[in-house]
């Protein structure tokens, strides 16, 4: 069956797939298992969720990371799993919801989980050329309108989702035509991968992303990430 087909029919309503089959797609589609228990409309379990996290760190953390170009993310990619899991030394605390209003639409929650499942909050995103008021209105509301296929392409690669397949999730007819607006879904993997990170891990990862790509610090946090979407071999 089409991958496609497969997203879009577990996306279009609560779904009594079991997790256990929804594992399995997840290894065949290369999915993460939390995200598509999500898509599915099922919980996520506390062990495929990250850690509590410093907030600062999150936000330095994917700022360095895309400053990286696709050789350099695979490199820091393999860098993140290469790193000892760490048993978190206290209770798990659920990751709080990127907004402070509830989702009041599916796909607004879907949104929302995903951008959770990654530790992130609106303001630790790298900047995806979205103004955060819309980003906001996104995991509240996010109704289909004439910019939901630019938004599509802004968020999907952050959140390690190629086009094809977060399009099929938001119901959103798909185009060849379309292009990832600043990142493509290789600098997702490294967030996707560094899930079950600490924040000390985070730190040194962000620190061989600086490495890795040569950033030069300018002393101060810089909001605008650099971003390589136009290079990347998924689009030729």
């Amino acid at each position: 069956m089409e991958r496609a087909t497969i997203l879009s029919g577990l996306a279009a309503s609560e779904t009594d797939t079991a997790p256990q089959r929804l594992a399995e797609l997840a290894a065949e589609l290369d999915i993460p298992v939390a995200d598509l228990l999500v898509v599915a409309g099922r919980p996520v379990p506390a062990e495929l969720l990250p850690p509590e996290r410093d907030a600062g760190v999150m936000r330095q953390f994917a700022y360095r990371v895309s400053h990286c170009d696709h050789s350099q993310l695979a490199a820091l990619e393999a860098f993140v799993r290469s790193l000892p899991r760490v048993a978190a030394p206290e209770p798990f605390v659920q990751p709080a919801w990127p907004s402070q209003r509830p989702a009041e639409t599916r796909f607004a929650a879907v949104l929302g989980a995903l951008i959770r499942n990654r530790g992130f909050g609106i303001r630790e995103l790298p900047f995806m050329g979205l103004s955060l008021s819309t980003l906001y209105g996104m995991v509240r509301r996010w109704d289909p309108s004439p910019h939901r296929r630019q938004q599509l392409c802004a968020v999907a690669g952050p959140l390690g989702w190629n086009l094809p397949d977060l399009f099929a999730v938001a119901d959103e007819p798909y185009s060849e035509e379309l292009r990832p607006v600043l990142h493509c879904h290789h600098v997702g993997r490294v967030f996707a991968a560094a899930v079950p990170l600490t924040t000390a891990q985070l730190i040194e990862t962000a620190q061989e992303a600086d490495r890795l790509s040569v950033r030069e610090d300018q002393g101060i946090w810089q909001p605008v990430s650099q971003g390589f979407a136009k290079e990347c071999p998924d689009f030729p």
